[in-house]
């Protein structure tokens, strides 16, 4: 979660833009110029969520929404005892950022989700911004063992590091009294992302760096006391200036081998323009990462909407992403009521060997069968209502057009080029709704294909809202929001030859 401190008169600008849709609000999420007031008093906490009933116009129906405010990055992401916890940065009281607080809704499959009373408000140390959790299993921290442990940034004129624990599987928080466990005296210092290092028998925590670019890391034995281990810097070719937020260091078997990939998610400066996440690969020796000599930057998605993803805790081998569905160029913006903002459908990220070279790959999370009907094949028609997934293989001997629309003549238009090995998608005024913001209208969102062979297969998980487009086996990623009048439900191909079918996505909220 990024925000830096500024000005009054900024400040008023913000709250005068919002207010009135004018383009300093463009202006201000072009840059994630988020307005950081005096230090806030506690605000008051929802005893329990709003209903909504889930239904209006662009409301995801597969991916997570909150029944109504504004939300942003994800936070917190635990398992325990078979529950998916997902706390995520929230304004329990309004649909516009402000107030950041810590929301929460649980799950038991990463699609149904129940939405819970807010975790963590804000209190004389500032707001409460980006964090994560861990489940102290063995006591380090002596507040039970197995207790709930979120580390989370505090955010006033500084960013420090604060903790608060759950000992009745997070229905409720208590502050550590010794916060903050991380002080520091600027605004640039923020995102605490929290493992167990067995080799080194430390926690060890990536703190991102903001506009001073770089990850710290820290070790800890109790999640108290931090000692700074290492910085990692690595310039990134064409990007000299960039907030890093959303730090995430993970290990993964490469080929027999132990590897390290370290998430950091980046604005303004992503794949096309706004917020985007990359990735480096590389190794972790309890102190330093270092990463290998490949070319930077790497994309964990190339599409627009992908934004501040971390994976959850406690989960083993497996290693499970959801990321905030926007981008901070436009986020202030979009024609969303009474929420604003959803997830990304959850990732299972792999590390492979493509083309001789790493390749983080992120594949929509396998459970997603749970809500889908039986496969048919995809007509010009396609029989879909909630949302759906549709699957196209082509032929790679010529440029191929598919295109998805609606019966309001609104089109979705992706591009196929074999020789470049590249696909393209078009959001644009075809698209849907686009005039509430500037930016979001785009001609070209370009992406590579690692196909290897004469054909290609593309999965199209197509929601009221957004298209995620998914190279077979998470490949490639591209992400994107739209906003049709209704959801796209006509389909054809131009170009080469082709398979496709389609399964339909039963609304999580029903």
């Amino acid at each position: 979660m990024n925000a830096r401190t500024i000005t009054n008169t900024m400040v008023a600008i913000f709250m005068m833009a919002a207010i009135a849709g004018c383009s300093k609000d463009d202006d201000i999420f072009k840059n994630k110029q988020e307005p950081l007031p005096p230090p806030t008093p506690e605000v008051p906490t929802p005893e329990t969520p709003s209903s909504s009933d889930r239904t209006e116009l662009y409301r995801p129906q597969i991916h997570f929404t909150p029944a109504k405010n504004w939300m942003n990055d994800p936070n917190g992401m635990v398992l325990v005892d078979g529950t998916y916890h997902l706390f995520y940065q929230y304004n329990p009281m309004g649909n516009d950022w402000g107030n950041m607080s810590w929301g929460h809704a649980t799950s038991t499959d990463l699609f149904h989700w129940k939405e819970q009373s807010v975790a963590l408000s804000p209190d004389k140390l500032g707001l409460i911004f980006s964090g994560s959790a861990v489940i102290d299993k063995d006591n380090t921290a002596g507040f039970g063992a197995g207790a709930m442990v979120v580390l989370y940034t505090a955010a006033d004129a500084a960013q420090q590091q604060a903790i608060a624990y759950s000992t009745d599987g997070g229905k409720s928080f208590t502050k550590f009294d010794g916060n903050p466990v991380i002080k520091n005296n600027d605004d640039n210092l923020r995102d605490p992302k929290v493992f167990w290092h067995e080799q080194s028998r430390q926690w060890v925590m990536a703190l991102a760096k903001g506009w001073k670019m770089g990850v710290e890391l820290y070790g800890s034995p109790d999640l108290k006391n931090w000692t700074h281990l290492s910085t990692f810097f690595q310039e990134i070719l064409g990007r000299p200036s960039v907030q890093w937020e959303c730090p995430d260091l993970l290990q993964f078997d490469y080929k027999g081998q132990r590897k390290w990939v370290m998430l950091v998610s980046v604005n303004p400066g992503g794949p096309v323009q706004g917020s985007g996440t990359m990735y480096f690969v590389g190794d972790f020796d309890g102190k330093t990462f270092v990463a290998d000599k490949l070319d930077y930057p790497l994309w964990l998605d190339y599409g627009m909407d992908n934004y501040a993803g971390v994976t959850w805790s406690n989960t083993g081998d497996k290693k499970l992403l959801i990321g905030w569905m926007n981008n901070w160029q436009y986020a202030g913006n979009v024609p969303c009521s009474p929420w604003r903002s959803a997830m990304t459908l959850p990732r299972e990220l792999t590390l492979k060997e493509v083309d001789g070279k790493p390749l983080l790959t992120a594949d929509v999370f396998s459970g997603i069968d749970a809500i889908a009907d039986s496969w048919k094949d995809a007509g010009a028609t396609l029989d879909v209502k909630d949302a759906y997934q549709l699957q196209v293989t082509v032929a790679m001997d010529k440029n191929t057009t598919i295109t998805l629309a609606n019966s309001a003549k609104e089109k979705f238009v992706v591009d196929i080029e074999p020789a470049m090995r590249m696909v393209y998608v078009h959001r644009n005024s075809a698209t849907g709704q686009v005039s509430f913001n500037g930016s979001f209208s785009l001609p070209s969102i370009k992406a590579p294909l690692h196909v290897d062979g004469n054909q290609v297969t593309l999965n199209f998980y197509v929601d009221q809202s957004s298209v995620e487009l998914i190279e077979k086996d998470g490949l490639m990623s591209m992400t994107n929001l739209v906003f049709p009048k209704s959801i796209y439900n006509q389909f054809s191909v131009s170009g080469a030859e082709c398979k496709a079918k389609v399964r339909n996505l039963k609304s999580v909220w029903r």
